[in-house]
């Protein structure tokens, strides 16, 4: 019997649970993965399974159904996305492949309910792109930023947003330096505050968002970006913080092959050791007494991605009100109990930013 290349095991034991809460029908998870055995075969295996999800979304679309077309092309845009999220070892493929989930996304985005807008934050020479949607029936409504992990974008986390939505609260999922559309060009950065300045510049230009009421919500790598941008930026009001590194390279040795390589492309370092150098920018040792907005901080008793001495590590330097929700039976993210993560950080935002 063949062994299976170890980066697919890695990535079935540690995400299972994120494909499926984020969207992905079990069905297509089976079929892409069953009797898998080479790495090189992840991406085109998935991006089949997302192919059929498209092919419905444009027949919808060229009938004139827009709520069916915008389910199956985010569909599409998720599974596109799960087929190159870990294979920088393909770059012209993982880059190829990203550009149809921004697509299908995009072509979904003014067929959802509430619609969707695509827009562009200018950000040192850039732009960051970000996929904003506004409750129905709310004008000036507060804004949600949400920021993905390490090798998550904006499409992903599309999933988050609708129990923000329904709670009165426009949402800004968004692609930062080293993420999604921007990991070509910028790579991971720890001042995330910079970037959170731009964001909240942009909310302040738009007459249709409320920038007195703006709340920083991040999974993961963005669990890292959320707080350390309210350490600095007084205009976050509340920040939710959910598996989030204190100190990101300080487990550097226990972080997976795949991790390490991952962080390595996206930080735009050329070795291992220059990425772990990189990844010393991202801590919050110095600054996260600062942070003085409320603060909603989750951790996984079971992940074994970010420990969950991290949240209480930075639970006990913040200076502000807040909450600290340990799941026991949660693994990274919480992904598999997203019951006990969803619905309580929506309840929360919508009190903290008066919803």
């Amino acid at each position: 019997m063949v062994a299976r290349a170890p980066q697919i095991d890695t990535v079935i034991s540690n995400f299972t649970p994120r494909f499926i809460t984020s969207g992905v029908p079990l069905a297509d998870f089976q079929e892409a993965t069953d009797g898998l055995v080479n790495w090189e075969d992840w991406l085109p295996r998935w991006s089949a399974r997302a192919e059929i999800h498209e092919e419905m979304g444009r027949e919808a679309l060229a009938a004139g159904r827009g709520l069916s077309a915008a389910d199956h092309l985010t569909t599409a845009a998720l599974i596109y996305h799960f087929a190159k999220f870990m294979a920088v070892q393909f770059p012209d493929d993982m880059r190829a492949t990203h550009a149809k989930a921004v697509e299908c996304h995009r072509l979904a985005l003014p067929h959802m309910e509430p619609p969707g807008e695509r827009v562009a934050i200018p950000f040192e020479g850039h732009e960051l792109f970000a996929n904003l949607r506004k409750p129905v029936g709310v004008e000036n409504p507060p804004v949600v930023v949400m920021v993905p992990g390490l090798e998550a974008t904006k499409e992903e986390i599309f999933g988050y947003a609708p129990a923000f939505l329904a709670r009165g609260m426009a949402t800004l999922p968004i692609d930062g330096p080293g993420q999604g559309e921007a990991e070509y060009d910028l790579p991971i950065r720890g001042d995330y505050e910079v970037v959170a300045a731009a964001i909240i510049d942009w909310i302040e230009k738009r007459d249709d968002l409320d920038s007195n009421r703006v709340g920083m919500f991040g999974v993961s790598l963005g669990g890292y970006h959320a707080p350390r941008a309210a350490s600095f930026e007084k205009r976050i009001k509340a920040c939710v913080a959910i598996s989030g590194a204190y100190d990101w390279a300080e487990n550097w040795d226990q972080k997976s092959e795949m991790n390490k390589e991952v962080f390595r492309i996206r930080s735009h370092a050329k070795t291992l050791e220059e990425a772990h150098e990189n990844g010393k920018t991202l801590t919050l040792r110095e600054c996260a007494k600062n942070i003085t907005c409320p603060i909603y901080i989750i951790a996984g008793g079971l992940d074994r991605i970010t420990a969950v001495e991290a949240a209480n590590q930075l639970a006990s330097d913040v200076s502000g009100p807040k909450v600290v929700s340990i799941v026991e039976d949660g693994n990274h993210v919480c992904h598999n109990r997203p019951y006990k993560v969803r619905p309580q950080t929506a309840d929360w935002l919508a009190e903290q930013l008066k919803a």
